[in-house]
């Protein structure tokens, strides 16, 4: 019996709708059995994604998530300001930390703002800035300081409402110093001085620590290696006046609570 041929390739030229390509070999559509029960694919069990990532990031499968009116701001490693430190560097940015306070103050549900520090310090102008506008919220404002709050970590500290400092927790007072070429030495001595007598006027006012104790502690010889300043530690910092109270985040966090009821009770006045 003679083939036909399409495209000279011989074969059957039966038209099959369900394979409109003659070229291609049609496989058959089988139609699900209504008398068979339909196949679930099995589901692989263990950890999910998020629970992995987690693990990796955090050390733990589980992060607790509270709906809290108390907002966290933590201000760790260094200080980064106008200049970007090295990859390696555990940095505090203010431009992130700025907008955040902002957006707290302004923020309805949140009532309150904990404050944690464990800095070596950094820019004093980002340190000031940040300073500045958390001594400005309306909201009440409570720090811990946690490891370290040195050098311009401390108006950072105090700048809060009220102030506490874990027991082995520590802060360095320094002199300022400042890093690069210097040009003109009599210029640069009197920026130095007026940077540096900002740091002291705005540190002696939102604490209790006088003056001249501050300066001080700041221009004590023979405590710091090849320095001056002073290093204190724990309840130092609350006899000296810097900060209020020796406690922790469960302390810090009662008192935080009891600051905002009061200012409910105030019907909204700041805090002074």
């Amino acid at each position: 019996m003679a083939q036909k041929y399409v495209n000279n390739i011989p074969g059957p030229t039966t038209f099959n709708p369900n394979n409109p390509n003659p070229m291609q070999p049609h496989t058959p559509v089988t139609q699900p059995n209504p008398s068979q029960p339909a196949t679930t694919p099995k589901r692989i069990t263990g950890q999910t994604k998020g629970t992995l990532e987690n693990i990796k990031e955090l050390g733990t499968p589980a992060v607790p998530e509270v709906k809290s009116n108390i907002h966290c701001v933590t201000i760790v490693g260094q200080i980064e300001g106008h200049i970007m430190l090295p990859s390696q560097n555990k940095t505090t940015k203010y431009e992130h930390i700025i907008p955040q306070l902002v957006g707290i103050e302004q923020a309805e549900d949140i009532e309150g703002v904990l404050l944690i520090l464990n800095t070596v310090g950094g820019d004093v102008e980002a340190g000031l800035a940040i300073a500045e506008v958390i001594a400005t919220m309306t909201k009440p404002t409570v720090s811990l300081v946690l490891g370290g709050g040195h050098s311009i970590g401390v108006p950072i500290a105090v700048s809060s409402n009220y102030s506490f400092i874990a027991p082995t927790a520590s802060m360095t007072i320094h002199p300022i110093r400042l890093n690069g070429l210097v040009i003109g030495v009599p210029q640069t001595y009197d920026y130095l001085d007026k940077m540096q007598d900002r740091v002291i006027r705005f540190v002696t006012e939102h604490s209790k620590i006088s003056e001249q104790k501050f300066r001080d502690l700041m221009f004590k010889t023979g405590e710091l290696a090849r320095d001056i300043g002073t290093v204190v530690i724990g309840k130092d910092a609350v006899e000296y006046g810097l900060i209020d109270e020796v406690g922790g985040i469960g302390k810090a966090l009662a008192k935080l609570k009891q600051m905002i009821e009061e200012r409910k009770t105030n019907k909204g006045v700041p805090l002074q």
